[in-house]
C-alpha cells in the first residue's frame, strides 16, 4: 500500500442541472495548471459525460478494470493541462455486489497509481442514491454545488442532512454556481447555511461563486473546458480562485488521506447497502 497522501474531493449537488460536472472538469484543469497531478473520476453512472465535455473518446472504463481486461493506466484518458480522466462505468454500479477478490482488485488498482497523483476529484451523479452517498461519504472533502433555484437549495440540504445524520460527515464546502452577482452567491450560501446551522451538526464553508457566463455554454458546445476555451473570462478566473482554495486545504496525513482508504471505505459502505 502507498503512503503517498492523496486529496480526495467529491463534487456533488443534490440535484441535476447545477453545473456540477462542468465545474468538476474545470476545477480539475485549474488544479492541473497549478502543477498538481490530478485524476478526475466520472462517477455519474447514469449520464456519464466527463469525456464528452473534454472532447475525449473513451474506449474502455472502470468495468474493464473490474473484469481484469484492462489496467487502470490503460483506461485512463489524457485531458488538457495533464488532467487524467477515469471514464464512468456501469461496473461501478455493481460495487454493492462485488466479490472480496474484486474489492481487493479495485483497491490494489488504485493503490498502484496513488504515487502518480496528488488529487482525485470524484464527480458524482445527481440525487441522493446509495451510490452517490457511498462516494461522497468516503471522500476526504465534500464540495456541494448550488445554484439560485429553490429545488437546488432544498436538494443540497437533503443530501447534507443524510450525510451528516446517517453517515457522520461534519464538514462541507459550498460553491454557488451560475451567479448573476457576487451578492447572489453570498445570499445563496446564507440560505443554505441558515438551515444547516439550525438542524445539522456540521461546519459549512463557502469557497466562492462562479458567475453566469455565456462562454461556459459555448465551451460545452466546443467540447472544451472553459479554462481552455476562454481562459480570461470571468468564469475561468473565478474557477481558478476556487481551485486555489481547494489546493490550500490540508491533506490529512493519517489513513484518511490515502487513496486506498477511500476505496476501502467506499466498498465497505456499498457492501452494506
Amino acid at each position: 500500500m502507498s503512503n503517498h497522501p492523496v486529496k480526495v474531493i467529491a463534487v456533488t449537488g443534490g440535484k441535476g442541472g447545477v453545473g456540477k460536472t462542468n465545474l468538476s472538469v474545470n476545477l480539475g484543469v485549474a488544479l492541473a495548471e497549478m502543477r498538481r497531478r490530478v485524476v478526475l473520476m466520472d462517477a455519474d453512472l447514469g449520464l456519464a459525460n466527463v469525456d464528452l465535455l473534454l472532447g475525449l473518446n473513451a474506449q474502455f472504463n472502470l468495468s474493464d478494470v473490474l473484469s481484469g481486461k484492462r489496467s487502470l493506466q490503460q483506461v485512463m484518458l489524457h485531458g488538457p493541462s495533464g488532467l487524467k480522466v477515469i471514464p464512468a462505468s456501469s461496473g461501478v454500479q455493481q460495487m454493492a455486489s462485488l466479490s472480496p477478490a474484486e474489492h481487493a482488485g479495485i483497491i490494489h488498482a488504485f493503490s498502484e497509481i496513488a504515487d502518480q497523483m496528488d488529487v482525485l476529484i470524484v464527480d458524482t451523479a445527481a440525487g441522493i442514491s446509495d451510490t452517490v452517498i457511498s462516494f461522497v461519504r468516503a471522500a476526504q472533502e465534500v464540495v456541494v454545488v448550488v445554484c439560485d433555484e429553490p429545488s437546488s437549495i432544498t436538494d443540497a440540504y437533503a443530501l447534507m442532512k443524510v450525510l451528516n445524520k446517517d453517515h457522520g460527515v461534519t464538514r462541507f464546502r459550498v460553491i454557488a454556481n451560475m451567479c448573476r452577482t457576487v451578492a447572489e452567491g453570498q445570499r445563496l450560501f446564507g440560505k443554505l447555511n441558515g438551515v444547516c446551522e439550525r438542524f445539522l451538526d456540521a461546519s459549512i464553508q463557502y469557497i466562492g461563486a462562479i458567475p453566469f457566463d455565456e462562454n461556459l455554454r459555448k465551451a460545452v458546445q466546443a467540447r472544451k473546458p472553459v479554462l481552455e476555451f476562454a481562459p480570461r473570462t470571468k468564469a475561468s478566473q473565478a474557477i481558478r480562485v476556487v481551485a486555489q482554495k481547494l489546493d490550500q486545504l490540508p491533506v490529512q496525513r493519517n489513513a484518511k488521506g490515502h487513496l486506498e482508504f477511500f476505496f476501502e471505505r467506499l466498498l465497505s459502505v456499498s457492501g452494506q447497502n
